[in-house]
C-alpha cells in the first residue's frame, strides 16, 4: 500500500465527517443566530438562552438527518473493510 493510497484514504474520511456533520452544525449556526439577533433586538442578555433552542434544534436534525448520517458511515466502514485484503500488502 502506498502512501497516495493511505492520503486518498484520509482524504475520503475527511470529506465524508465535514459532510456528515455539516447539516448539524448549520442547524445550530442558524439557530444561534436567530437567538442572537432576537436577544439584539429585545436587549435581553442571558447567555443560557441559548442552549436550550440549540439542543432542541440538534436533536430534531439527529433524529431526521441520523439515517442518512449513519448510511454513508456504515458505507465507508464497509468500503474499508472490503479492501483490507489490499492494505495488509
Amino acid at each position: 500500500m502506498s502512501i497516495d493510497y493511505v492520503v486518498q484514504i484520509a482524504n475520503q474520511a475527511l470529506y465524508l465527517i465535514i459532510k456528515t456533520a455539516a447539516p448539524v452544525l448549520l442547524v445550530s449556526l442558524v439557530i444561534g443566530l436567530v437567538v442572537s439577533i432576537f436577544q439584539t433586538v429585545t436587549s435581553i442578555q442571558e447567555q443560557t438562552l441559548t442552549f436550550v433552542p440549540k439542543i432542541i434544534g440538534v436533536f430534531l436534525a439527529i433524529m431526521l438527518l441520523g439515517g442518512w448520517m449513519l448510511n454513508n458511515i456504515s458505507d465507508f466502514m464497509t468500503q474499508l473493510w472490503s479492501d483490507f485484503s489490499i492494505y495488509i500488502r
